[in-house]
């Protein structure tokens, strides 16, 4: 996952993998092809139209077709395609689309805060002041969202300037039988047959710069916009992808790996698997629950299948014995470098220490986390931290409440609307609650114990009545709520007020204990991943910092691979096969216009000679996780071949250990998504706009 000021220095690789462009063409992230690529800020999509036509995966999509769904009207079924620009839908409050303008360098400010500081916690404090300042100075022209990102365990800072689009539109979206095809049972899997892909369009003011969502508003017009590929897609072929990576941990302690693996991941894994049931369960008995909830269960889901799946990898290769295995060597030839190695060593102890106090309460506050964000409690929480963030100078809040942060916070308190039923809210609250009730006395917090009168059932039963009066549940109750005073909500009788307010004070706390550790960190861990850096230099190793939710370009080839099991995986999959697959019952339950299509050959001249029909997802060696989807996979020219949306089980590991011969990457192919888009569920308009008519 190269950082883009890598790229000249790859060029060579890049050429023997096959790419036709300048390296330093890829390098100029505001022209073409990079100018294109642009965050959903949680996914990756790209500008394929001068009209701000923007593709991505259709998960990523998902919560703004669930937001615009109801039991009588569920797109997330039957599919949304709008005949015209006015007919498409606000994909929420919420939804941004940030457009990359510059990265600025700004690791000599950082370091130079930091070194003034007087300890740990003002060495946090530091940072952030410092960064709400750099931020503020970007954002001073309106219609800009800045951020600071760290790299390498903080050896390098960089600030990103991002053109942030406001008022985003649904333009088609397939219904779940294609875009969801497979559903959670082919979730990580290969083969693969989904049409994973939906489109968007980004509106800016008449003035062209951004603005909230507005009827008067007009498409935006992107400077560059990516072409579909005019040559056929192969085995072999040169690809690459441009997106946003959330986070990898290769560079973690073998400490902090063990943790992940025996705790983490099986922990919270169990939780989801009991919030999916409890949801699944309700959705069964009311349709609107289960409308209402689908985006939150479909996240849920992923998480815990990818979960599953990394614990299973991590058992495959070893992954414990390898983190170690390196760790080990890393500290040993810190050791042979006498007097130089010393700081490495003495910043792995310190960081050593770190995670174990960290990890002392680590079920305790996984348990009043999500406690305090679920429902009306979350949402009373947010309220009343709003209104004590709001009686500081801007500069001084904490981030998420700041003056720039207002527009989003009162956007998911809107489209709560959407995603909060309250019997449902109850049973979720409830849940959380008595695992609280089991945790030890020693981990209990005492604010909470007050307000929840004892932790046996009869308890817990009369919080949940007390909560089953909060008006928080009412979208202009809670937005009201928004804009009162600190002294107003302490004196509030709104049972999930009372809850915030009784809390924070331990909330507060714990955050400091967070803030002094991170301090710490703040030195000790770009002193411990440099070390690790100059080993693996010193041993002709790659080195290119974890993920972190910014830019980052992957590059190789479409291959496919060989399973554990010895069976040898193609390269490409295609549409027969989805007929070959299809029940009739969910998630097999492709729509008869497909199956017909697929049963007549007729292939809308869209069939690979070499595979004598349409491709459907293809597979290739990138390196991508969470926050790729709907990434561009580009051709050796920067032409759009197909969108990343998944990766195979076997790679899902890769976050912490990477395993080339077996990591691959799932793409769905351009040509299929022509195909449903002219054969299954017809958008001709936007085939005229993506510059590719319908074929016969």
């Amino acid at each position: 996952m190269w950082v883009p000021q890598q790229l000249p220095d790859i060029a060579g690789p890049l050429k023997k993998a096959g790419l036709k462009l300048n390296a330093r063409q890829l390098a100029d992230l505001t022209g073409d092809p990079m100018g294109a690529v642009v965050s959903l800020g949680g996914c990756t999509a790209s500008f394929v139209s001068p009209q701000g036509l923007v593709v991505t995966n259709h998960h990523c999509a998902y919560g703004a077709i669930q937001l615009n769904s109801t039991p009588q009207k569920n797109l997330i079924e039957t599919g949304f395609n709008a005949a015209t620009p006015v007919d498409e839908l606000s994909a929420g409050p919420n939804a941004r689309i940030y457009a990359l303008e510059s990265i600025q360098d700004v690791t000599r400010q950082v370091r130079d805060a930091l070194a003034a500081a007087p300890d740990a916690l003002g060495r946090t404090h530091a940072l952030d002041a410092l960064e709400k300042q750099l931020v503020a100075a970007c954002e001073a022209t309106p219609g800009y969202r800045c951020r600071l990102y760290s790299f390498a365990g903080g050896n390098t800072y960089r600030l990103f300037k991002n053109l942030e689009i406001k008022d985003v539109r649904l333009v088609y979206a397939p219904p779940r039988s294609v875009g969801n095809y497979g559903g959670e049972v082919d979730n990580w899997m290969w083969p693969r047959h989904t049409g994973d892909f939906s489109f968007y369009r980004a509106y800016v003011g008449k003035d062209g710069r951004p603005a909230a969502y507005s009827p008067d508003n007009v498409p935006f017009q992107p400077k560059h916009f990516l072409k579909l590929a005019d040559k056929p897609l192969g085995q072999g072929d040169f690809v690459m992808v441009a997106g946003y990576p959330g986070s990898t941990a290769r560079y973690a302690l073998a400490s902090e790996f063990d943790a992940t693996s025996g705790w983490t991941y099986p922990v919270v894994g169990r939780h989801y698997k009991n919030l999916v049931s409890m949801v699944e369960d309700a959705g069964r008995r009311n349709p609107d629950i289960a409308v209402k909830y689908a985006a939150t269960v479909r996240s849920w889901q992923n998480a815990m299948k990818n979960y599953d799946g990394q614990l299973e990898g991590f058992r495959r290769i070893d992954a414990a014995g390898r983190k170690q295995k390196e760790e080990q060597a890393v500290l040993a030839w810190l050791r042979s470098q006498g007097a130089r190695g010393q700081a490495g060593l003495a910043a792995h102890e310190r960081l050593e220490q770190l995670g174990d106090e960290a990890r002392a309460h680590r079920e305790r506050d996984l348990v009043f986390g999500q406690l305090r964000s679920t429902g009306v409690l979350g949402a009373a929480t947010q309220v009343y931290r709003a209104s004590i963030e709001r009686a500081k100078p801007d500069a001084a809040r904490e981030a998420g409440y700041q003056q720039r942060d207002l527009p989003s916070l009162e956007g998911a308190l809107r489209q709560m609307e959407r995603r909060y039923q309250p019997q449902m809210d109850r049973e979720l609250i409830g849940y959380w609650l008595r695992e609280y009730a089991k945790l030890p006395a020693s981990e209990r917090i005492a604010s909470l114990d007050a307000w929840l009168g004892g932790t046996d059932a009869k308890s817990i039963d009369r919080a949940l009545d007390r909560l089953s009066k909060s008006k928080l549940g009412d979208t202009q109750a809670r937005l009201a709520l928004l804009g009162a005073d600190r002294a107003t909500l302490e004196k509030s009788k709104d049972p999930a007020l009372q809850f915030a307010v009784a809390v924070m004070p331990d909330v507060l706390r714990l955050e400091e204990e967070v803030r002094t550790r991170a301090g710490d960190s703040l030195v000790a861990r770009p002193v411990f991943l440099q070390a690790l850096a100059d080993y693996r230099k010193a041993h002709g190793q790659a080195v290119y910092p974890d993920a972190n939710s910014s830019l980052r370009i992957t590059f190789g080839n479409v291959m496919g691979y060989t399973k554990a099991d010895g069976s040898k995986q193609p390269s490409f999959t295609t549409l027969e096969q989805v007929a070959q697959k299809a029940t009739g019952k969910e998630p097999f339950d492709a729509p008869k216009a497909q199956l017909d299509a697929i049963a007549a050959k007729n292939y809308g001249g869209l069939a690979d000679k070499r595979l004598g029909t349409v491709p459907v997802n293809f597979l290739s060696d990138l390196d991508i996780t969470g926050g790729n989807s709907g990434s561009p996979v580009l051709d050796a020219q920067g032409k759009l071949v197909g969108l990343a949306f998944d990766g195979n089980w076997e790679s899902v590991s890769s976050n912490w250990v990477f395993d080339p011969a077996m990591t691959r990457m799932i793409s769905v192919d351009q040509r299929y998504m022509r195909w449903i888009m002219q054969e299954v569920y017809p958008a001709p308009q936007l085939l005229q706009e993506l510059g590719v008519p319908e074929r016969n």
